[in-house]
């Protein structure tokens, strides 16, 4: 797998399993680890729910993650842009969730490329 075209790229589709083991999946470990880092070192900000190196972590993962998220909605054959429904305040986190963690891509080819080989 080229790590550079997954997380840097909006060009193509991401299957629900890439999504959930690449993306998700290391970002719930690296959030959890500095959490706890955060914790130990007096730097976690119960106010923010953030701490200094679990902040940094988030501001690090949010261009790469939006554009998983959009290759996610190419995969489902929706234009990139639906990423923006996670805006709209709880609704959006809900709907993005559902589409595109749960529910399948498109088979065969669609407008953005072939489906993605595992």
């Amino acid at each position: 797998m080229d790590f550079q075209k997954f997380y840097l790229s909006a060009q193509g589709r991401v299957n629900r399993k890439q999504f959930w083991l690449w993306l998700i999946l290391p970002v719930f470990v690296g959030s959890l680890i500095l959490s706890i880092i955060d914790g130990a070192l007096g730097t976690f900000d119960p106010e923010s729910g953030l701490g200094l190196l679990s902040g940094i972590w988030t501001l690090i993962i949010l261009i790469p993650s939006i554009l998983v998220y959009i290759k996610r909605f190419h995969d489902r054959d929706k234009s990139g842009w639906w990423v923006l429904i996670g805006l709209i305040p709880i609704i959006g986190a809900i709907w993005l969730l559902i589409e595109l963690g749960f529910l399948s891509g498109t088979p065969g080819p669609n407008k953005y490329g072939p489906p993605v080989t595992d």
